[in-house]
């Protein structure tokens, strides 16, 4: 078994997408991802160890199948957790589907779930209930909500507290696992 260290973050881009200024500014979901990255460059104690930077690139015009494909999973595959961004913008692309689909069924990594569009916890749950309008954010992407229940699932708002608080969980590692279920952070 390989050492399972980094963090693979999943977000929806649109496909082909280019990281370039352009267009890591009009991806949304990408952009939450680069956040994670620019708090990690100014704080190298920050808890996040991204999977993307531990093979090869790739360029957008890829063979699917014999590159792509292949490369996420070698990254899914050393990681200890998935980041899933899950916002009002994120669709079900195949990459998305994919990265979820092998790291839930294959890999059983625990998901750590941050809802960009809410920034306190509360507004992901009250009193053990999820609220409606995260239930329906399962809903874009069906792959996660028909096997999210699989895997020890973590659900968070984007603030920086709560992401630290999340990775920091030995309990959503693949080696140190809670049991399966859906949690939210309680301060």
């Amino acid at each position: 078994m390989s050492y399972r260290s980094g963090n693979y973050a999943a977000f929806y881009v649109a496909s082909p997408f280019k990281e370039t200024n352009l267009g890591a500014n009009i991806a949304r979901d990408f952009c939450y991802y680069n956040m994670l990255r620019m708090w990690k460059g100014k704080d190298t104690s920050f808890p996040f160890n991204d999977s993307h930077n531990k093979n090869y690139n790739v360029r957008d015009g890829s063979d699917w199948e014999k590159t792509l494909k292949p490369r996420l999973h070698e990254r899914i595959r050393n990681s200890k957790n998935i980041i899933l961004f899950l916002s009002s913008v994120t669709k079900n692309s195949c990459a998305l589907n994919e990265e979820i689909n092998y790291g839930i069924n294959t890999c059983s990594l625990p998901i750590i779930v941050v809802y960009p569009d809410f920034s306190d916890r509360l507004e992901i749950a009250y009193r053990g209930v999820f609220k409606e309008q995260v239930t329906k954010l399962w809903n874009k992407l069906p792959v996660f909500r028909d096997n999210m229940n699989k895997v020890p699932t973590l659900h968070i708002a984007m603030n920086k507290k709560d992401i630290i608080s999340a990775l920091t969980k030995k309990e959503f590692m693949v080696n140190s696992k809670a049991e399966i279920g859906q949690y939210y952070l309680i301060r």
